[in-house]
């Protein structure tokens, strides 16, 4: 079994890369991050035709998550328990974003997860980050609790660089977010809570990154951020044969500036 996670940074501009890569890649599950459309809006047709279905949830242009899946889609589940809700203003009446979908595939519960950013450190969104993360992580840790052997991933976009290793300029990023250390121990709780990165193990030593800007030609220049985990549930972590990242992805007209990042399980 084949589960992978993309931050593709807008389903229908890019659909035709996505179908194409599944049609490839031989990945049974994929979560998607940054979808940035209605349910309404989504191509679920394209994913059909090629064997897929389809669980989103997005509301606006903004977020959106969603898993493909030729394994089985049970038990959706949009949002976890208590996810926090965020306003942009004292005005505006906090709403829980797009940006959680579980659903269990090939007995294997798979949460698409895109964490907040977090803007700047005192933003009002990094307080936001920060509470999101550590509910996450007392859920998570809740799952365990109740059955030690449950089979659960946490992939996505996780938006923090747990490593200095994890930037390819760490000095460029003091005093913002990503790397802070609020944000890497909150990164830290959740393994501690016992989900691995079992993707570290396959592609080890700096320089190895899934997130490239697109600007000052950061790709070709190597200058990236490696920000897109799969953290795996013990149950999992003992099935894991090989992981990699896509990072031919990121090359090409209309590429997203996430790479793809793909684990393998027996």
């Amino acid at each position: 079994m084949r589960i992978a996670t993309w931050n593709v940074n807008s389903v229908r501009s890019r659909v035709d890369r996505i179908v194409s890569w599944l049609d490839r890649s031989d990945v049974d599950v994929l979560a998607i991050q940054e979808t940035k459309c209605k349910d309404s809006q989504f191509p679920y047709e394209r994913f059909a035709e090629i064997g897929y279905e389809v669980a989103h949830v997005g509301v606006s242009q903004w977020n959106g998550v969603a898993i493909v899946s030729r394994v089985g889609l049970e038990n959706v589940q949009v949002a976890f328990e208590n996810q926090p809700a965020f306003g942009k203003d004292t005005e505006t009446d906090p709403v829980v974003e797009a940006r959680a979908i579980a659903a269990t595939c090939g007995g294997v519960r798979v949460w698409s997860l895109y964490v907040p950013n977090g803007r700047a450190l005192g933003d009002p969104h990094y307080d936001y980050k920060l509470a999101w993360l550590d509910t996450l992580r007392d859920d998570a840790e809740s799952w365990l609790t109740a059955d030690p052997d449950a089979q659960v991933v946490l992939v996505g976009d996780w938006n923090v660089a747990p490593t200095d290793d994890d930037v390819w300029d760490p000095e460029l990023f003091e005093g913002k977010t990503h790397t802070s250390e609020p944000e890497r121990a909150r990164f830290r709780a959740i393994v501690d809570a016992g989900f691995a990165d079992v993707v570290r193990p396959f592609t080890p030593g700096p320089r190895v990154y899934t997130y490239w800007d697109y600007t000052q030609l950061r790709f070709p220049k190597k200058q990236g951020l490696r920000i897109d985990f799969v953290l795996a549930s013990p149950a999992v972590q003992k099935r894991v044969t090989g992981a990699s990242i896509d990072r031919e992805e990121r090359k090409g007209k209309g590429a997203s500036d996430h790479a793809p990042v793909v684990v393998e399980l027996s």
